[in-house]
C-alpha cells in the first residue's frame, strides 16, 4: 500500500486531499500543528481508520520528521503546510518566513537525507510535492495574459513573498541535490470547510446572520476561482503523471470580480434562504482597501492539461451553490471555529462584530 505524508493535513485544502487519498486506498500520516486553521474536526470521518494517522507537530521538527520518514517510509510528502492569508502576513510577516520558508527547507533537509538512503527503486519512484500559489506571479492587469509556469515570481505581500521564496527552495533541492520535486501553483480555492476569514465563507456567514458584507475597495479585484475537490484531484495527477523538476498552474478557469462572487452568494441565499427584510445584496459594504492588493490573478492550465491529463470539472455556480449549502447544513462546524480569537481577527480587519 502507498503512504503519503501529507504536512498541514488538517486545514482546509489539505483535509480535502487525504479523504480523497483515503477513498482511493493511500494509506496517510498527517502531520500538522493545529494553529487557528488547522481543524481536526475536517478528517473526522476517518476516526478509527487504521490506515490513517495523525501527528501533532511542526514541519520545522526536523527530528519529529526524520522518525517519520523512518517509521512509515512514505511513497510521496505532500507539503501543504503554511500560514496562508494575506491579511495575517501584513500584520506578522515573521511568522510567515518561519513557517513557509524555514519550515519548508527543514522539512527538505530532513526528506533528503532520508531519501539519499533508499534503495535505487525506491528513490526513484518517489515524489516531493510542495502546493503554493499564484500570488507568486504578482498582479496583472486586465489586458495581460494569464499566468504561466515560465512568468517570473514577482510577489507583492508578505504571504507571497514567503511562498515565493519556498518555491525557490524547493525548486534548488532539485537542481543541487535531485530531489524528485514537483511545485503546484494553483488559484483561489473555495468549497467546504474552508476557514471563514477567507471571502466566500466569510460572505456566506455573514449574510444569513445579517451583518454587513465587507467588500475590499470597489470590489473590482479579480481571482480566478476553483473548487478544493478540483484542486486536490490536480494535485494526485500531478503527483502520479508530473516530472520531477516541473511545476504545473493549476486553475478553475473561472475569472470573476470579487463584487461578482459576492452577488452570486447573495441570490443564492435569496432563493434558498430569503431574508425578510429584502435581498441580502443590501449587506454589501465597501471597505478601505488592503495594501498592496493585487488587482488580478489568472491560471493558464494549458500544461497541466498537456502533460498529465487534468482538465477542472467544477463549474463555478454549481460549487459556489453546493458551497452554500454546505455552510447552511453544518452550522455546528461553524460555531466550533468561530472562536473568540476569530472574532477579534474580524473585528480588527473589517470593522464588524461577528
Amino acid at each position: 500500500m502507498n503512504c503519503h505524508l501529507v504536512t498541514g493535513g488538517s486545514g482546509f485544502i489539505g483535509s480535502c486531499y487525504i479523504l480523497q487519498a483515503r477513498s482511493r486506498g493511500v494509506a496517510i500520516v498527517n502531520l500538522d500543528k493545529l494553529t487557528y486553521a488547522g481543524n481536526q474536526e475536517n478528517l473526522i470521518s476517518l476516526a478509527g481508520d487504521r490506515d490513517y494517522t495523525f501527528v501533532h507537530g511542526s514541519i520545522e521538527n526536523h527530528e519529529l520528521v526524520a522518525w517519520l520518514l523512518n517509521e512509515f517510509q512514505p511513497t510521496a510528502v505532500i507539503n501543504f503546510a503554511a500560514e496562508s492569508h494575506v491579511d495575517r502576513s501584513i500584520d506578522a510577516p515573521d511568522i510567515f518566513v518561519r513557517t513557509n520558508v524555514l519550515g519548508t527547507v527543514s522539512l527538505l533537509r530532513a526528506v533528503k537525507a532520508w531519501w539519499e538512503k533508499l534503495s535505487n527503486k525506491k528513490a526513484c519512484d518517489f515524489r516531493f510535492l510542495h502546493v503554493s500559489t499564484d500570488e507568486v506571479f504578482g498582479s496583472l492587469e486586465p489586458q495581460d495574459a494569464p499566468f504561466t509556469e515560465n512568468h517570473p515570481h514577482k510577489p507583492n505581500s508578505p504571504y507571497s513573498a514567503s511562498k515565493a521564496s519556498s518555491d525557490h527552495f524547493v525548486r534548488a533541492f532539485n537542481e543541487t541535490f535531485g530531489l524528485p520535486t514537483l511545485i503546484t501553483n494553483c488559484s483561489n480555492n473555495y468549497g467546504p470547510r474552508q476557514f471563514p476569514e477567507k471571502l466566500i465563507p466569510l460572505m456566506i456567514l455573514n449574510a444569513i446572520s445579517d451583518k454587513n458584507l465587507p467588500v475590499y475597495g470597489t470590489g473590482s479585484n479579480i481571482r480566478d476561482w476553483l473548487h478544493v475537490e478540483d484542486h486536490c484531484d490536480a494535485i494526485s495527477c500531478v503527483l502520479d503523471r508530473g516530472l520531477p523538476g516541473q511545476s504545473y498552474n493549476i486553475g478553475g478557469r473561472s475569472e470573476r470580480t470579487n463584487l461578482e462572487i459576492v452577488q452570486a452568494i447573495c441570490l443564492i441565499l435569496d432563493e434558498i434562504r430569503p431574508r425578510e427584510t429584502g435581498p441580502y445584496s443590501e449587506l454589501i459594504r465597501f471597505v478601505t482597501d488592503r495594501p498592496g492588493h493585487d488587482f488580478r490573478y489568472a491560471i493558464d492550465t494549458t500544461k497541466i492539461e498537456r502533460e498529465v491529463g487534468w482538465l477542472p470539472r467544477q463549474e463555478l455556480g454549481t460549487g459556489l451553490f453546493n458551497t452554500v449549502q454546505w455552510y447552511l447544513e453544518n452550522t455546528q462546524w461553524v460555531n466550533n471555529i468561530q472562536s473568540g480569537v476569530y472574532r477579534e481577527w474580524i473585528q480588527k480587519h473589517y470593522g464588524i462584530r461577528c
